[in-house]
């Protein structure tokens, strides 16, 4: 078994995913405007896609600790086509529940996926785990460049309707994601991961460096999703073109993607906590540019900013969570870790569109700065109290 052969194609699985989730993100909160019976409900099919994904994370873990990584993200691939069928026959139609039936298959899609990282993690050697979750999350640089493209291209497939081409897009990217899937060759679990529960799981989540790595994850993609999410509304709301939109998007998945080149070498050299205290200041930049004004020039920057956080905070945090558990234990440490995660991406997507009606943008970039500093605090106390020095040793990582 050849694991760059296998990093390569989880790359390409990972770029397939990330680019269905660009196109969904660039379209669906507009859709869902059009369709919505209430303006206040325009994101909720944005939102149910992490509800699904938030439900799927559990079973997808227990699933792949039973029949393997490849029979899990192929399942995952399928749903994902299902649901970009449903949400194209939602807006086809006219009918919002089914556009909302069909993010959620999408979303579900994202339950399975989420899991790439993992999975190329324990395909290489421990030296290289940080490099390898970082490598493999690189494939959202394929979908920065091509989704938003995809998104506006493929508003034409289709006359009479901008909407319904990006969703036969996303449809098709998810199958061409299974037949990526189908090359790839992944151990099954061994006899001892599936006989041998490990450690209960609050022993396991009660050490610091697994509390630090787990509100690590979750912030990153709280703020994250809180902030990208009311972008395309607050830019529709002053007046700025669908293709402006759909390039500060592709300007903030960049950011969130193209760091994976280096974010790995910056943690072997520097240490989790020192990059995720990097990508906390990144994070506190583009709350302050938020705030600096509506011109195109300062959702670039900003949502540029918030990607660049995004992926040096993310990645670090996942990077620690290796370290504390064993083979055993891996499956039900890293479900319970995007199990946070996703419940926080429901929440802050359930919340970007009323916040964004009801507030406006700039109250939701300074209600994340108290909120920020104070993690900030937190992680340097870590750091300095030394209390991740305590942590089950490094060896661990051999888990992945």
């Amino acid at each position: 078994m050849n694991p760059y052969r296998n990093l390569l194609l989880l790359f390409a699985c990972e770029s397939c995913t990330r680019t269905a989730s660009v196109l969904m993100l660039t379209v669906m909160a507009l859709v869902g405007r059009q369709l919505a019976p209430s303006p206040d409900l325009a994101t909720l099919p944005l939102a149910l896609a992490p509800v699904a994904t938030l439900l799927t994370t559990v079973p997808a873990a227990r699933l792949m600790r039973r029949r393997g990584r490849r029979l899990g993200f192929s399942l995952g691939a399928v749903l994902g086509a299902l649901g970009a069928g449903l949400a194209l026959a939602g807006v086809l139609s006219g009918q919002f529940w089914t556009l909302c039936l069909g993010a959620m298959g999408v979303g579900a899609a994202g339950g399975f996926a989420t899991y790439y990282r993992f999975a190329a993690a324990e395909a290489v050697e421990i030296s290289l785990k940080s490099r390898a979750i970082s490598l493999v999350m690189g494939g959202g640089i394929v979908a920065a460049i091509l989704g938003s493209r995809l998104a506006v291209w493929s508003r034409q497939w289709l006359d009479g309707n901008l909407f319904a081409g990006p969703f036969a897009c996303i449809l098709l990217v998810h199958l061409v994601s299974l037949g990526f899937m189908s090359l790839v060759r992944l151990p099954l679990p061994s006899a001892e991961e599936q006989a041998s529960e490990g450690r209960p799981l609050w022993q396991i989540a009660r050490q610091p460096a697994c509390m630090l790595a787990l509100s690590g994850a979750v912030l990153a993609w709280f703020f994250m999703s809180l902030l990208m999410n009311a972008t395309p509304l607050c830019m529709g709301r002053h007046h700025h073109e669908f293709a402006d939109t759909a390039r500060v998007i592709q300007w903030h998945v960049l950011g969130m993607y193209v760091p994976a080149f280096f974010t790995g070498h910056l943690i072997g050299r520097f240490g989790e906590t020192r990059v995720m205290l990097a990508g906390l200041v990144l994070l506190l930049g583009a709350a302050g540019v938020g705030l600096s004004g509506m011109e195109l020039e300062y959702f670039l920057l900003g949502l540029t900013l918030l990607g660049v956080g995004w992926n040096f905070l993310f990645v670090s945090a996942t990077a620690l969570l290796t370290t504390t558990y064993e083979p055993c234990e891996r499956t039900r440490v890293q479900a319970l870790n995007d199990f946070a995660v996703f419940g926080a991406l429901v929440l802050s997507t359930l919340a970007s569109g009323p916040l964004e009606e009801q507030v406006g943008w700039e109250a939701l970039n300074r209600g994340t700065i108290p909120v920020l500093v104070a993690a900030l605090a937190v992680v340097l106390w870590f750091e300095v109290r030394g209390w991740l020095r305590t942590a089950p040793s490094r060896s661990a990582r051999s888990s992945g």
